[in-house]
């Protein structure tokens, strides 16, 4: 069976390594979309109760599948997010852009463990600034569920302001425009 393969630019950050997403990351990220800290990007309990004994096995396997798609696909897509110091696997970010969405969105997921160092500033201030620069992604927006204050205080500390009231895959959210980037 012939394999695709796609050229998926590598980041790097003083702390971070911006990298493919790979299928070893599944530990990890079945480990996030099973806890509660997931429970604003389709995991938590959700995850869960979907997934049975695997915990957030599944919802890690489509999120895992979705980010190599949007590269095939879409020409861009996220990245795991490295830590350059230990190589573990710290979380996810970049840009999606299902079919079901209006435009590009820049989106973040920081794992168990890594959660306020700065990492989610970071990567997400990276990939940002990557998109415009590899891929002329500028202004996209941040799809942020009103409750999730630690994403909300993230996006405005990048700038990013409330555009408007929306609703993604049913559920009422609030659409976070970022501003335009300075080429690099």
């Amino acid at each position: 069976m012939p394999v695709l393969s796609v050229d998926i630019p590598v980041l790097e950050t003083e702390r971070l390594v911006l990298r493919e997403p790979r299928a070893d990351d599944m530990p990890a990220s079945s480990a996030f979309m099973a806890s509660d800290r997931a429970s604003f990007v389709g995991g938590g309990a959700q995850a869960v109760s979907r997934d049975g004994a695997r915990g957030g096995e599944w919802a890690a396997w489509r999120g895992l599948t979705s980010a190599l798609g949007h590269w095939l696909l879409r020409g861009f897509g996220s990245w795991t997010i490295e830590d350059r110091a230990t190589g573990k696997v710290a979380g996810r970010v970049g840009f999606i852009h299902h079919s079901v969405w209006p435009e590009p969105e820049l989106g973040w997921h920081i794992y168990d463990g890594f959660e306020g160092k700065g990492i989610a500033y970071e990567a997400a201030m990276a990939a940002r600034a990557a998109g415009l620069r590899l891929f002329g992604l500028d202004r996209v927006i941040s799809h942020i569920d009103a409750a999730n204050t630690r994403s909300r205080r993230l996006a405005e500390r990048m700038g990013a302001v409330v555009e408007r009231d929306g609703e993604l895959l049913g559920q009422p959210c609030l659409v976070y425009r970022h501003p335009a980037e300075a080429a690099a």
